[in-house]
């Protein structure tokens, strides 16, 4: 399909997932361009942008065309020198290789997401993006009524696997160097779309009001939906390609596939504001604070 701008989105995936054709990252981009990329970013959830060759400054000057950016990460540290990039580094034992939202432990999470490619293994290493809208619209009638009551409660601070290595076990002292508990719907509604999506992941660890053992199984259920083969989009790295996600409608999950060998991203989030659920109540903080650090969102 092609827009009145004159690029080409591609779709690459039957529920989520396009490819963005005709689009230099690398130069100013027309404020109507700027609008048909979100647009289709809110239809499509993740936008693929092959072969940009940016560097970290084309890359933090692309993300805060959608807004204000946020530091790298509430507990982890920083590329040296850049307070907006976090290192993705598989070789420093950051392995995102289980099903998430970025940063749901706080109050406000980000709003979008993008990933840069500098080092990509031969094979393996993939990100796996599902749409967590259309989960929300395959539930069952019974599920979906009981989804929109749920809040569930999400933190950074929870039972890990025995870390595997120093590194590992390093990052992970970092990560939760201090603890964030927070209250989030379990359907949010999309601050732009309208549309309800379940708002849950690897950070969702407790349904309000349940047990351990309840909330467990009510998650699980949930989360299958989500990781639906039909709700998901794979998208295979090659240097130099940049990933822009909706954090508002998605989750997603970079598979352990790849051995010793390097894989290298980076990652620049854009603030996004306070979680609203079906009945118009925002989120809230339990333990940690706000993160005003990490998020310039006041919302």
């Amino acid at each position: 399909m092609s827009t009145s701008t004159g690029f080409d989105i591609r779709r690459i995936g039957g529920r989520i997932g396009a490819e963005i054709v005709g689009v230099d990252l690398s130069v100013a981009l027309d404020p109507a361009i700027v609008a048909e990329i979100n647009a289709s970013l809110l239809e499509h959830k993740a936008l693929v942008f092959r072969g940009q060759q940016l560097g970290d400054a084309g890359q933090l000057r692309f993300a805060s065309l959608f807004g204000e950016l946020t530091t790298a990460h509430p507990t982890v540290p920083s590329v040296d020198g850049q307070p907006n990039i976090l290192s993705v580094d598989g070789d420093e034992g950051i392995r995102a290789n289980h099903w998430h939202t970025d940063v749901t432990f706080v109050r406000t999470p980000p709003k979008v997401s993008t990933l840069r490619s500098i080092v990509v293994p031969p094979y393996g290493g993939n990100t796996l993006i599902a749409n967590s809208v259309a989960a929300y619209q395959d539930l069952p009638e019974p599920l979906r009524e009981l989804a929109d009551r749920l809040w569930a409660v999400h933190t950074n601070d929870y039972d890990y696997a025995a870390p595997k290595n120093d590194k590992v076990a390093e990052h992970r002292k970092q990560f939760v160097s201090h603890t964030y508990r927070t209250a989030h719907p379990v359907v949010r509604v999309h601050p732009e779309t309208g549309e309800r999506g379940l708002f849950i992941g690897g950070f969702a660890q407790t349904i309000e009001g349940l047990g351990p053992s309840e909330s467990r199984d009510l998650l699980r259920i949930f989360q299958s939906y989500v990781t639906r083969p039909e709700n998901i989009v794979r998208v295979a790295w090659t240097p130099g390609d940049l990933v822009l996600f909706d954090n508002r409608s998605t989750q997603h999950y970079a598979p352990d596939d790849y051995g010793d060998l390097p894989r290298l991203l980076h990652r620049v989030t854009v603030a996004g504001d306070a979680p609203v659920g079906i009945d118009g109540t925002a989120s809230r903080a339990l333990e940690g604070g706000d993160a005003g650090h990490y998020t310039p969102a006041a919302a």
